[in-house]
């Protein structure tokens, strides 16, 4: 048993501001950055195609006039979310390739849809160096949407981006998990009041990044699943300064990869969403190189053999589920769920349709997926070195500064 990873492209740059006067924000090329460093090949993921954004153009936006590019980004957001949930409705777990952070408005519409459409509730855990919690209620005006976009999709903020299909809020303010933000976030005391829950760099270093992903699992046991949202400015620009708004406290690849494996090593993790690495400062490929191992590792128990099929718990409250390793459910201990999809397995000889796909679900490569290594020793002030994962050729087979608001 496993799971599909689908790799769906989101190059969207529309909720960033211009670097400069005559030039548009460079994590549109993200996605195929990614590509180039043999993303799918090393995970043996489906390629789900790319949702081309409306073109990137401010024109005579002013502040005041609400957040830049709107109507571009709602339609482009309903889009995305039918998008992932044609991904979810075949058993496969959606990785999503940013663009930037207003991404999540289209992967927060999607779980809305399925939280309604199986009668619970879906939770996100949102790994950021920046809160992006800027609205009306805490600022003098809005603009940028990737700086905005936890408060959108908490129902903060102008209906046609936090209220798409008339859904208000996508997330509730209690069945989100912040992790990673800077210590003194400019709106982590709003975080706070909101009652969203929040581990900044501090603390989830002295916890450590597997005992945090439990406890983000534990703050979420209410929920049926939960998305998880990745912003690479989580880490320190020590290690990844190719990102729009750089800020010194981050955490090392090798805590993200651990973070990101405990994560999604459940069954009740929907799929991954990753943002705002701006190929432009990468010249010669070295930080996306090192995005893709860290994803691959991360991934790693998503499409493990014994990794079970995406499940949703009942809406309510439930009993946590014993776990063993680094998050995985022991067999036989999920709770019965309200809604599962399928099982997909070995497809049966002859049982392939002409499209690819089949009864009872997609087809899947059948082998197991390379393991990721344990981070090596601590190197630099308190950052991690990683151990290199397999490449394609051995593998088998900004957001806006939070302190300024601008048009973009």
């Amino acid at each position: 048993m496993m799971r599909r990873i689908a790799v769906l492209d989101a190059p969207t740059n529309l909720g960033l501001r211009p670097p400069t006067v005559s030039s548009v924000p460079g994590c549109a090329k993200a996605p195929g950055a990614l590509r180039d460093h043999g993303l799918l090949a090393r995970l043996r993921a489906r390629d789900a195609g790319c949702l081309t954004p409306p073109r990137y153009d401010p024109g005579d936006w002013r502040p005041g006039d609400g957040v830049c590019h709107a109507p571009e980004i709602s339609a482009y957001s309903a889009a995305l979310a039918d998008r992932i949930g044609a991904i979810i409705d075949r058993g496969e777990f959606p990785l999503v390739l940013g663009g930037d952070c207003s991404v999540l408005l289209g992967s927060a519409l999607a779980m809305h849809r399925l939280g309604e459409a199986v009668g619970g509730r879906i939770g996100l855990v949102f790994v950021d160096g920046h809160s992006d919690f800027r609205h009306p209620g805490n600022a003098s005006y809005v603009g940028a949407a990737a700086g905005e976009d936890l408060a959108l999709v908490t129902g903060r903020g102008q209906p046609d981006l936090a209220a798409i299909e008339g859904r208000r809020p996508y997330f509730r303010d209690v069945d989100v998990v912040v992790l990673g933000i800077r210590a003194q976030d400019e709106y982590r005391l709003d975080l706070q009041a909101a009652g969203i829950t929040t581990r900044p760099v501090p603390a989830l270093r002295a916890e450590g990044a597997a005992r945090t992903a439990q406890w983000a699992h534990e703050q979420l046991v209410d929920c049926a699943g939960y998305w998880v949202h990745i912003d690479v400015d989580v880490l320190d620009p020590a290690v990844m300064p190719a990102v729009d708004a750089p800020d010194p406290g981050g955490i090392a690849f090798a805590e993200l990869e651990i973070l990101l494996a405990g994560l999604v090593d459940t069954p009740h993790c929907l799929g991954v969403e990753l943002t705002v690495f701006d190929p432009d400062y990468d010249q010669d490929g070295a930080y996306a190189a090192e995005i893709v191992n860290t994803v691959v590792a991360g991934l790693a128990p998503v499409v493990a053999p014994g990794a079970l099929p995406p499940r949703l718990l009942p809406s309510g409250p439930v009993t946590p589920v014993p776990r063993t390793g680094n998050g995985r459910p022991e067999r036989g201990s999920v709770p019965v769920p309200a809604v599962a999809v399928d099982p997909v397995g070995p497809p049966a000889v002859g049982d392939e349709a002409v499209d690819g796909s089949r009864p009872g679900g997609p087809v899947l490569p059948w082998q197991p997926a390379p393991d990721a290594e344990e981070p090596g020793a601590a190197v630099g002030p308190g950052l991690l070195r990683r151990v290199a994962v397999p490449d394609a050729d051995t593998a088998p087979s900004g957001e806006d500064p939070p302190a300024t608001d601008g048009p973009a």
